[in-house]
Parts: structure tokens; C-alpha cells; sequence
């Protein structure tokens, strides 16, 4: 009973995951694709640049939320896990259902949202020093993509010192999603072709 509860957080956070925010938004706003817009990529960064910040922060919005709504949902319909994995099933759950939704033949977000809701969610103290770290890695280098990669990476180490072997390997997959959906824009920041988002190019 317990594993099939499991498979239930499990299910619920991808379906809820696969919810874009960026692709309503959009919508709603320029009443086009996401795909025609930018980079094409239905995330916040692609949506505050070539949209407008309000938007954007409305996409950050309602992908914390929808990471939040999962949680909250699979622990109505779940009587034998306990919240905090929970947590940790559903909320890992949404992160390959934002960056791989089966709607849109698994062509999703990066992931950098919803993932750092997890991780918060799921490890309050550690979660938010990575996310802080690599957000400041983000604004003093100007790169996403190395900020972003850096956040699941950091929290690997204390993953598994203070949670356990199963979270520590859920965290590495996390980072392993995060590097395989940013690895075109790492590849680009060593080559100085990526754009600096956040900082002034001297």
C-alpha cells in the first residue's frame, strides 16, 4: 500500500508539473504560442524578457504554486506517507513533469522554478542557501544556465548527510535533469555565446 501511495504522489506531481504557466500566460497576454516567442522555451527568463517582468513573475508565481498544489493534493489522497516525503515524491515529481510534459510531446521548461520550490519545500534551511547561492552566481556572472545547474548541485552533499540515501539520489537526479536541459546554454557560456541576462556586457 505504501508503494502504491508513493506512485500516486508520484503521478499527481508530474500531471501537475506538466501545468505550464508560461504557455497560459502567454496566451493570454499575446494571444501566441510560447513556441513562437523568444527562445521559444516556456519558462520565466523567456517570458520576462521577451514579454514583460510582470508576466514573468507571474509564470515564477504559478510554477511555485503549482509545485505547492501538488503536495497538497497527494497528501488528501495519501494516508500512509508521511508529509514530509510527500514532499519529497510529489514535489520531485513535478520537476520531469514541467521540463518533460507528455502534452507537448516532452518539450517543457528548464526546470529552475520548480525545482527550487522542491528543494525549499523539501529541506527549508539547505534548499534556500542553494537557491540563494546560486542566484547570486547567477547575478554576478550574468549566466542562467551556470546558476541554475549550480542550485541542484549544491544541494546533493546535504541531501544525503542530513536526509538520507533516497532523497540524496532524488537531488542527484534533480541535477542531472537541470544539466541536461541547460547543457546547450553551459556549452554557450564557455563559448561566450550565451547571453548575459542579468548584467551589463562591458
Amino acid at each position: 500500500m505504501y508503494v502504491l501511495q508513493v506512485i500516486i504522489c508520484l503521478l499527481i506531481g508530474y500531471l501537475c508539473g506538466s501545468f505550464l504557466t508560461a504557455v497560459i500566460i502567454t496566451r493570454i497576454r499575446t494571444g501566441k504560442s510560447i513556441s513562437s516567442i523568444g527562445s521559444g522555451n516556456p519558462g520565466m527568463a523567456n517570458v520576462m524578457a521577451n514579454i514583460g517582468k510582470f508576466e514573468g513573475i507571474l509564470v515564477l508565481i504559478g510554477d511555485v504554486l503549482k509545485v505547492a498544489l501538488a503536495c497538497f493534493l497527494a497528501w488528501l489522497l495519501t494516508w500512509e506517507v508521511e508529509p514530509w516525503q510527500v514532499i519529497l515524491w510529489t514535489g520531485f515529481a513535478t520537476i520531469p513533469g514541467h521540463n518533460y510534459p507528455f502534452w507537448r510531446r516532452f518539450r517543457g521548461g528548464k526546470g529552475v522554478a520548480v525545482t527550487c520550490a522542491w528543494l525549499v519545500f523539501s529541506m527549508p534551511l539547505w534548499g534556500s542557501a542553494a537557491c540563494i547561492i546560486g542566484g547570486l552566481v547567477t547575478l554576478l556572472s550574468g549566466y542562467l544556465p551556470i546558476g541554475a545547474v549550480l542550485i541542484p548541485v549544491l544541494a546533493v552533499a546535504p541531501a544525503f548527510a542530513c536526509y538520507g540515501v533516497v532523497p540524496g539520489i532524488l537531488v542527484c537526479l534533480s541535477a542531472f535533469m537541470m544539466f541536461h536541459r541547460h547543457w546547450d546554454g553551459i556549452k554557450r557560456c564557455f563559448t561566450g555565446a550565451e547571453k548575459k541576462r542579468f548584467r551589463k556586457v562591458r
